[in-house]
């Protein structure tokens, strides 16, 4: 298995590097920079603009500027620095990641413990009131825009019945010290996680259904039924480890997707994560933060794909790593 996990991990240089050059190339081809926004904002003279722009390196040309990135991360893992921070884009994004953390793990978690049970009791209860309900509920979740729901539960919850923070992750101006400093983040995270995890509880509840249908009406499953093997012991033993394969896989996709979500999650209820601050590097025209947070989902995207190949050999023995 190391064999194999070090060679995939050689395998994604080429991958990265491909990516980094499309990242880079997108980002500077968004209209307007940094030194754009700040003329807007102050009076400069144009010797102060000229400054400016041979600080950032603006007027580099782009293969120029490329390599010199590249080369920073390769040699010393450094992305720049944040026009917006004036500090390192390492720093700034391992600072705020701490708080999308706090969203997306507890949002991820939700979302496997509510999603595949759903998934599977709809599949064993095919075309039946049950399944329909959970039909029509899972392609709710997976319609409403982030934004309205997000909204929709801030008027509900936060504005007229008044039971839940309006946003942040702590009150202002109150400090709070054992389990109340930890019930005031937990309330504050209920809203923003829920939204999150509502539309992911959808897809993958559908997914579930379908990869358990698929298998529930195998030769082998109704075998194990003629056995006498009660109907517990053939849905979770048998029928669910094989069709917990193209579950992995979705599963797998779904992390880096709470991070990309979050923008809208975090700038809706003011939470200050990942998210939030790469919105704000896009339009403040932030390129190294932009392309910091960009290479950062696509390393974790990469590194989850990896993990959910070593799965598959965990789930199905007859997957082997080679």
């Amino acid at each position: 298995m190391w064999r194999y996990i070090v060679r995939r991990l050689l395998q994604m240089i080429p991958i990265i590097i491909g990516i980094s050059i499309i990242i880079y190339l997108i980002v500077h081809m968004v209209p307007g920079s940094f030194i754009a926004n700040q003329m807007h904002n102050s009076h400069m003279t144009p010797a102060q603009i000229k400054h400016l722009e041979d600080l950032y390196g603006v007027n580099d040309p782009i293969y120029v500027g490329y390599f010199k990135w590249i080369k920073g991360i390769v040699l010393h893992f450094d992305f720049g620095d944040s026009f917006m921070y004036r500090k390192p884009v390492t720093w700034v994004l391992g600072t705020f990641v701490q708080t999308s953390v706090k969203l997306a793990l507890p949002a991820y978690i939700i979302e496997i413990l509510v999603a595949v049970p759903l998934g599977i009791l709809s599949a064993t209860r095919q075309y039946s009131k049950t399944d329909m309900i959970l039909t029509v509920l899972a392609f709710l979740g997976i319609s409403f825009p982030t934004f309205f729901l997000g909204l929709l539960l801030i008027k509900i919850f936060a504005i007229d019945l008044g039971v839940l923070p309006l946003s942040g992750l702590s009150t202002a101006g109150v400090t709070y010290t054992g389990f109340a400093a930890l019930w005031d983040t937990v309330s504050h995270l209920i809203l923003p996680v829920v939204v999150l995890s509502v539309v992911s509880i959808g897809t993958i509840m559908r997914y579930t259904r379908m990869s358990m249908l698929e298998v529930i009406n195998q030769d082998y499953i109704r075998t194990a039924r003629s056995k006498g093997l009660s109907e517990r012991v053939v849905i979770y033993k048998h029928a669910l480890r094989n069709a917990l394969i193209p579950i992995v896989t979705l599963l797998g996709l779904t992390l880096p997707n709470l991070f990309t979500g979050a923008i809208i999650t975090e700038s809706i209820f003011g939470v200050h994560g990942v998210g939030w601050v790469s919105l704000k590097a896009i339009d403040q025209r932030d390129y190294p933060l932009m392309m910091g947070f960009c290479m950062f989902v696509a390393v974790l995207t990469l590194l989850c794909n990896l993990i959910a190949d070593i799965l598959y050999s965990l789930v199905d023995p007859r997957v082997k790593l080679k």
